[in-house]
């Protein structure tokens, strides 16, 4: 039974846990006693509200966002369409499956290096999301699809079920939960990978460059500010992004 008092404790645990490790991180910071190797809490908070107060600091964020959202939607697109070519046909399967795989294991900073000597900086982030959320969201789709349960092909082989009637009413519904579940991992995936990309290729007014050149300058207490931008959106993007997606599959 949840009670009034229970709730209470619910909201006041994330609290809590929070201020404990800020302590351990000022604690941490006054034993080290050097900003530039470790900041301490008031610091970083410092540089990160006079980040905020400038107008470079909200167009690097916007950037990084448009490029890497954009990336993301590329991706579960792509993903998409791959998936519905590798399940109908037989010689698409062939040609694309084991591409595929191998964009899957192989490390995302060779794709990074890559990207950049092929399309130039600008694009290297937006290229690097949809890199990683397509094998993704293909593998899941055609999982699922490939798992379909076979009363269901056999209802639709009863009752004359033509292609579209039965893509439509078996698998797609059949589909839906495990692409929902790729596009939640994914846009986290997406951000990282996206980020990590940035700081790779610097490109201008991007919050992986601005991370970059906090690093090459030793400006530590920047360099932290920044990284808690990254986590703070990151946070909110998944969360919207679960919220929306929850929200139109009915719950």
């Amino acid at each position: 039974m949840i009670t009034p008092d229970s709730g209470k404790k619910r909201h006041f645990l994330p609290i809590g846990a929070f201020l404990f490790w800020m302590a351990v991180w000022q604690a941490a910071a006054m034993a080290v006693g050097n900003m530039y190797i470790l900041p301490s809490p008031w610091a970083v908070l410092k540089t990160l509200a006079a980040l905020s107060s400038q107008a470079a600091f909200w167009i690097s964020v916007l950037y990084s966002l448009s490029r890497i959202l954009l990336g993301f939607l590329c991706g579960v697109a792509a993903g998409t369409l791959l998936a519905a070519a590798t399940l109908r046909f037989r010689a698409a399967d062939a040609l694309i499956s084991p591409l595929l795989r191998v964009v899957r294991a192989t490390p995302v900073a060779s794709f990074i290096i890559l990207a950049i000597l092929w399309i130039g900086r600008n694009g290297v982030p937006a290229f690097t999301a949809a890199l990683m959320v397509t094998p993704l969201v293909w593998g899941n789709v055609t999982h699922a699809v490939e798992k379909t349960d076979k009363a269901y092909l056999e209802m639709a082989e009863a009752y004359r079920f033509g292609p579209g009637r039965k893509l439509r009413l078996i698998y797609v519904p059949t589909a839906l939960p495990a692409w929902r579940a790729a596009c939640l991992t994914g846009i986290g995936l997406a951000w990282k990978a996206g980020i990590a990309a940035e700081v790779l290729c610097q490109p201008p007014d991007a919050i992986g460059a601005k991370l970059y050149y906090a690093k090459i300058y030793i400006e530590t207490p920047a360099l932290f500010a920044w990284t808690a931008v990254v986590i703070a959106l990151s946070f909110t993007i998944e969360k919207g992004f679960a919220a929306v997606v929850g929200r139109r599959g009915g719950g």
